[in-house]
């Protein structure tokens, strides 16, 4: 019995020290994070009203029950095969998002670059409008009451595109979400995640795939053209 007390004050330190090492440690370190430097200013850049819009519309459709903004390291999984990104993402990534719309699973690709995979604004529009029109296969539903369908014969604005008798025109949440979309970049070198030596002086390539996890993974054989409007 006269251990008891020496035990307690044991179990106690333990766990304080376990509790500092894990979790309020890490919350100085990445509470002291700032703007870093890189590319033709400081990263993460911040997004536009349009985009900041965007990101809501996207947390409020639920985009972050199926797809991830997180590319894993080479030797985890598949991303870099994929074409996912060309680092792994790292805490600096995240520190202009509130929230972090990080998810946690991947019934669709990770999109924490499709911005530069994918930076034609009318093939987000017409797979959000119709996946399968983009990616044949797709699991992803349409997304069809974010656009206007009216009777052909006006004046077709920018993004919008004619389906038989009908004229497809996005609304302004449609446009907002692929602001948002565009703007999930990553083609910045950082110390800690720095791009591959052949991509540090180069633009940004398309290594184009949106297809599903367990559709087209490799890059060649997901990009797809955008389609001429009917």
């Amino acid at each position: 019995m006269s251990g008891g007390p020496l035990l307690f004050l044991g179990v106690l330190a333990t766990t304080a020290l376990s509790f500092w090492t894990l979790v309020i440690a890490p919350a100085f370190q990445l509470g002291r994070q700032d703007l870093v430097e890189a590319g033709a200013g400081r990263y993460p850049t911040g997004r536009s009203g349009l985009a900041q819009r965007g990101a809501d519309v996207y947390r409020s459709m639920g985009c972050v029950e199926c797809h991830t903004q997180q590319v894993r390291p080479r030797g985890y999984g598949s991303d870099f095969a994929r074409g996912w990104g060309e680092r792994r993402t790292v805490a600096q990534d995240y520190l202009r998002d509130r929230p972090v719309l990080l998810g946690n699973l991947r019934i669709g690709p990770d999109l924490a670059n499709i911005g530069a995979r994918q930076p034609d604004p009318k093939w987000h529009f017409e797979h959000l409008y119709d996946p399968k029109r983009r990616v044949p296969g797709s699991t992803m539903p349409a997304y069809r009451f974010l656009f206007e369908r009216r009777s052909a014969g006006g004046g077709l604005p920018e993004d919008a595109w004619v389906e038989g008798e009908y004229e497809i025109i996005p609304t302004p949440e449609a446009h907002a979400l692929v602001a948002y979309l565009l703007s999930l970049q990553s083609q910045v070198s950082l110390p800690e995640a720095p791009l591959p030596q052949s991509l540090t002086n180069a633009p940004p390539a398309d290594a184009g795939t949106n297809a599903p996890a367990g559709d087209t993974n490799t890059p060649a054989a997901a990009t797809n053209p955008p389609a001429p409007a009917k």
